[in-house]
């Protein structure tokens, strides 16, 4: 669990420099599909990881508002905001968490219950499948994409 955590935040930040040399028309303009834009589809990766570990911690969870993080220079202080919270919960999962039930009640009344270990499964996949849509925004204004590859990253 904690090399797919480690992959998504060395990754997360070679996207942080990479959109360095990104102006911010390009940053902020409207993608198709995701949540609408590069700057913002990093931004929602960073509240969607930081608040389904609050949640399985069972501390409180609010949703940040993108209009306060309009610049790479913000949503990196998000992130560095964050990770305190995320980061040591991660490091210290163990197998005795994965099969901890988490019960999410939905706006409906229904109630969903899921294992934790799913829920850590989905934050890993939900940020690799946002850093795919990325890569097509990339190749569409003619820069290369963070490679996604995780042979050679160092990780164990």
């Amino acid at each position: 669990m904690q090399t797919f955590f480690q992959y998504n935040w060395m990754v997360r930040e070679q996207w942080y420099e990479w959109c360095e040399s990104i102006s911010e028309e390009e940053l902020l303009g409207t993608r198709t599909g995701g949540v609408g834009s590069i700057l913002k589809t990093l931004f929602h990766i960073v509240d969607v990881e930081w608040s389904w570990i609050q949640v399985l911690q069972g501390k409180p969870d609010f949703q940040e508002d993108f209009e306060h993080y309009k610049s790479l220079q913000q949503v990196r202080e998000l992130d560095a905001k964050f990770r305190p919270d995320v980061e040591p919960f991660v490091l210290s999962w163990h197998a005795g968490l994965e099969q901890n039930m988490f019960e999410d009640h939905l706006a409906d009344g229904r109630i969903v219950t899921d294992t934790w270990g799913e829920v850590m499964r989905h934050v890993i996949a939900h940020e690799i499948h946002h850093v795919g849509q990325l890569s097509v925004w990339a190749r569409e204004i003619g820069k290369e994409p963070v490679s996604a590859n995780l042979i050679g990253k160092g990780l164990r």
